[in-house]
């Protein structure tokens, strides 16, 4: 259960080229960058229950490994995916409703970090978080 616990927004590496690939405006790029996101993890077994907290919204996004849901990305952006865990590191494999493209997303914790790297239509970009 390396994942459980409180994440809070330490850094961003390319998130905003990230963004701007995915088509977010600037306005909501710029406020995304700031957004002071923090995220709870409760695993059980292979169910997990995510909460996120940020300046724009709460949601709580309950899924079991492999098995596919939908969820909407911060900015509205409809998805559906699943997620598995492969050695460490928790894998999503999401497909936009609207364009029909691929998101990847990773989640693994290194330390007091859990980095979550993204790659949409060959830009990556990651998020760091730090054990709250």
């Amino acid at each position: 259960m390396t994942f459980n616990g409180t994440w809070k927004i330490d850094r961003n590496e390319d998130y905003e080229k990230f963004m701007e690939k995915m088509g977010i405006n600037m306005v909501k790029r710029k406020l995304a960058a700031h957004d002071n996101l923090k995220i709870i993890i409760e695993q059980t077994g292979d169910k997990f229950r995510v909460k996120e907290s940020s300046n724009f919204r709460n949601i709580e996004i309950d899924f079991t490994l492999g098995e596919n849901f939908s969820y909407s990305l911060a900015d509205g952006t409809e998805v559906s995916g699943s997620w598995i865990i492969e050695g460490d590191m928790l894998k999503g494999v999401f497909t936009r409703k609207d364009n029909g493209k691929q998101l990847l997303t990773n989640r693994i914790v290194q330390g007091d970090e859990l980095i979550q790297s993204y790659n949409y239509d060959g830009v990556d970009a990651k998020r760091i978080f730090k054990r709250a």
